[in-house]
């Protein structure tokens, strides 16, 4: 009998609940192709993923889910078509059924990884939701991380969101800076952003 043992940042990704929901929608007759074909560009062997017809699964440490997730937009980014993307990260909830992290989980600092430009302009509308925040002061995790983000990607406030422009891999970094920042502190941290590419539309704002 063979015992098949998941990589520690796996087993972690698990307990910790790490891990991510992204939908891809290309703008193009061959929307099929431009999917399946990013999604078997990126590199999967560090993380877990399973895909529906919903949407994409991804588990594993949290460095590792923005790099799968960053791989497969700057693949769907290569045909050039107008590309959206919707991600979901979150942080602190390992239950499908079930949200509750022992007492003595610890969810240390990590920093956001390093992610190479690859010359794509992007925008992005990005939320932030702390909801594990027993210290009460939730809007000012938010506005931690918001300034966190600023760091990597030009923001700007909008109605219920946060404007991200910039690289793509500079608006990857700006939510997973943020999300990482307000991780800090709260335990469970969700976040998500919709991301656009190659918008016929882009500076008409």
């Amino acid at each position: 009998m063979t015992t098949v043992t998941s990589p520690l940042s796996l087993r972690r990704a698990t307990d910790l609940g790490v891990g991510a929901r992204l939908s891809l929608h290309p703008h193009c007759d061959d929307y099929v192709d431009v999917i399946t074909s990013a999604l078997a560009a990126a590199d999967a062997s560090r993380v877990d993923v399973r895909t529906d017809d919903v949407s994409t699964f991804v588990r594993g440490s949290e460095a590792d889910v923005v790099r799968y997730v960053y791989d497969v937009l700057a693949a769907a980014a290569e045909t050039r078509w107008h590309v959206v993307a919707h991600v979901l990260l979150s942080r602190g909830c390992p239950g499908e059924v079930s949200c509750t992290l022992p007492d003595d989980a610890l969810l240390d600092s990590v920093a956001a990884p390093n992610l190479a430009r690859v010359g794509v302009p992007a925008s992005a509308h990005w939320a932030l939701y702390p909801l594990d925040d027993t210290g009460g002061d939730h809007l000012g995790h938010i506005m931690a991380a918001i300034a966190t983000a600023g760091s990597a990607a030009t923001t700007r406030s909008e109605h219920f969101v946060t404007r991200l422009d910039g690289d793509l891999a500079d608006v990857l970094t700006a939510v997973a800076a943020g999300w990482l920042e307000a991780a800090r502190h709260v335990r469970h941290v969700v976040t998500h952003v919709t991301v656009s590419m190659h918008s016929p539309s882009a500076g008409a704002r």
